[in-house]
């Protein structure tokens, strides 16, 4: 049997234990913790030299792709909520045990200034600017459309939507060919969860935004693509983006039994971002372990 077998055969299946967290929550505390490849992720300098920008760069999907960027050669700035320290400050530690570039970029992405700001900066500590991942995102469950108030939808809306609205504008002044933008849609997007309305019609926006911008974008060689996970063992989940008894079974009716793992995912967004993938751009390619909604 070959290590990546063993490795997907060994992954925590559910049933998984009731652990609720204040959101945002730490991956730290999750249970089990999730594999985002701090030892797992091998990499091959697809990515060598390359400057990139992750928003929820500190656990889940995000941390997962800063970790593979850092592995295969780039620098890397991660954005994060204030509240998150200390697993952003685990990642910075990874990326620089790598030997690359790792900038903490702190802050709420629900702010226009702040974005605008964000992208300064880290052009500014990088040096430049060849990636952007678009990935921070809010997942709050509500039961019914009466219970999901104008604060929860404005909220959601203001981090899914208008945060990589506002981040992908002011980056595209620091951004030429071959660059690469990569955002992070859901299967939520084509197969909505009655629980999830607002945090559904968000994911969709983005697939959207990522097909139209990359016509748009083109003709300037940069290229625009997105990645629609399905169940991933994540953070977002236990610190309600799902009800307990949901986590407790989470990823339980995909074809393997569970859910993914976030390093199980960061090689699609190392192959988006990478030159050899240079004739990609408009798709939304998902991974959700086969049930093929998208």
């Amino acid at each position: 049997m070959s290590d990546n077998e063993q490795r997907t055969n060994a992954y925590p299946t559910p049933p998984f234990p009731e652990q609720p967290q204040t959101p945002p929550g730490l991956a730290s505390e999750m249970d089990p913790v999730p594999d985002h490849g701090e030892t797992s992720y091998k990499g091959h300098g697809r990515l060598t030299g390359k400057k990139a920008l992750i928003t929820g760069g500190d656990s889940g999907i995000g941390r997962a792709v800063a970790i593979a960027y850092a592995c295969e050669g780039a620098d890397v700035a991660i954005n994060y909520l204030p509240e998150e320290e200390e697993d952003a400050a685990e990642v910075i530690s990874l990326i620089k045990a790598e030997g690359r570039n790792a900038v903490a970029l702190p802050g709420d992405v629900r702010d226009e200034t702040f974005c605008q700001n964000l992208v300064e900066q880290a052009v500014g500590k990088l040096c430049g600017l060849d990636i952007l991942v678009n990935n921070a995102g809010r997942q709050q469950y509500r039961e019914t459309l009466e219970e999901l108030t104008t604060e929860d939808f404005d909220s959601t809306f203001k981090t899914n939507v208008y945060a990589p609205f506002w981040i992908t504008k002011a980056a595209l002044r620091h951004m030429k060919a071959p660059a690469s933008i990569i955002n992070t849609s859901s299967v939520q997007a084509v197969k909505p969860s009655a629980v999830l309305l607002d945090y559904a019609q968000t994911k969709a926006c983005l697939a959207v935004f990522t097909k139209a911008l990359a016509k748009q974008l083109g003709p300037k060689g940069i290229r625009v693509n997105a990645v629609a996970p399905g169940p991933y063992w994540t953070v977002l989940q236990p610190s309600g983006g799902q009800p307990q008894e949901k986590v407790k079974h989470f990823g339980e009716s995909t074809p393997l039994g569970r859910p993914g793992q976030p390093v199980e995912i960061a090689p699609l967004y190392v192959t988006l971002a990478s030159d050899e993938c240079s004739y990609t751009s408009g798709q939304v390619w998902c991974s959700d372990c086969g049930d093929g909604v998208i």
